[in-house]
């Protein structure tokens, strides 16, 4: 039985690096996943900027953007996202402009206003003391947004400046976890994509309030909403539940300030819980969709029918990599997407 409607689906990988292994081995982790997303028929591939985490190897996002688009042929491939007060918007515009001539028609440019990491880092990141301020994400967005499009007003400071190379101009998304991206999203006319996966609360007075003030822009006359969410697929809800352990302490030390590399679900199990550490850490993957195809089909039709999503972007953080891979196939089989049977072995993790 398939999805009750529908719709596109679509990957965010953050490039998880598991315990036992290594970034490199990561990273080729993540091009294994995105071919054979790519055979199932998913219809993007995103990844997410994370920095000073070492369980997470997408800090060069851009870079393994264009890894990701050079191993497919057809996925749409982007940015889930670029956290734009981390960078110059000049170099955002540059780098995408490359990854536009390099892979024609298939970029999408996710923009995020949060630093995704401690202040520290962030300070590292920007070579600047002072607070990263929501206030100044309107004016980066729109240099960004001008550098792209190469349309700076005539008496504007920058207008001699050009981002080369310069030509197609990606897709622009806003990225939120609250109502603050959702509205700029809204009445700049900007498709938006949400968090669900860590910010469930919100979700749906996010999207009220995206659609509400959306306001029509060239090229886009609707308002066009992606619900990113948590899901883990096995063949049993048992063997859902195991691998969704370590997803569960992974988020534990990060709320503790100690990240760490992906557990094993064996470290997992073996990890002596406290009830309130059990507590949090089952409230924080409260929204996570964990179990068999029927019964993630139900969830995922259930998120659909409460979220009136256009799209839904699976982020699936497993240990062994073939779990991962597995996952996918089995949403992709009860969603109905046209898919090719698997092909080779997956990678070891």
């Amino acid at each position: 039985m398939a999805l009750s409607r529908s719709l596109p689906l679509s990957v965010l990988d953050v490039v998880p690096v598991v315990s036992g292994s290594t970034p490199a081995q990561a990273v080729r982790n993540t091009l294994d996943l995105a071919r054979r997303a790519e055979e199932l028929n998913y219809h993007r591939y995103w990844l997410a900027e994370h920095h000073s985490m070492p369980g997470i190897a997408s800090s060069a996002t851009s870079i393994l953007i264009g890894q990701v688009g050079a191993a497919t042929t057809s996925i749409r491939v982007g940015s889930g996202g670029i956290m734009l007060p981390n960078h110059a918007p000049l170099i955002i515009a540059e780098q995408f402009g490359t990854l536009g001539a390099l892979f024609p028609g298939r970029v999408d440019l996710g923009i995020g206003r949060a630093p995704g990491t401690d202040s520290a880092t962030a300070q590292a990141l920007r070579r600047s003391s002072g607070p990263v301020s929501a206030d100044d994400f309107p004016a980066q967005l729109a240099e960004l947004v001008a550098f792209l499009g190469n349309s700076f007003p005539a008496s504007h400071p920058l207008r001699t400046v050009t981002a080369v190379p310069h030509g197609e101009t990606p897709p622009v998304w806003l990225l939120g976890s609250s109502g603050y991206s959702a509205q700029l999203a809204g009445y700049l006319g900007l498709p938006f994509a949400f968090a669900h996966h860590f910010s469930a609360v919100n979700t749906l007075p996010a999207l009220a309030l995206y659609r509400s003030a959306f306001r029509p822009a060239p090229g886009r006359e609707q308002p066009y909403a992606m619900v990113a969410a948590a899901v883990i697929c096995a063949d049993t809800d048992e063997t859902a539940q195991w691998l969704a352990g370590p997803t569960q302490l992974t988020m534990l030390r990060l709320r503790q300030g100690r990240p760490d590399v992906f557990p094993t679900p064996e470290q997992a199990a073996a990890y002596p819980w406290t009830p309130a550490e059990r507590a949090a850490a089952d409230g924080a993957a409260a929204s996570h969709i964990v179990g068999s195809p029927d019964t993630v089909r139900a969830s995922l039709d259930a998120l659909i029918d409460a979220t009136e999503a256009d799209e839904i972007m699976i982020v699936t953080n497993v240990h062994p990599h073939d779990a991962r891979i597995r996952s996918y196939e089995l949403i992709a089989e009860f969603a109905g997407l046209p898919g090719l049977p698997a092909p080779r072995e997956p990678l070891s993790a």
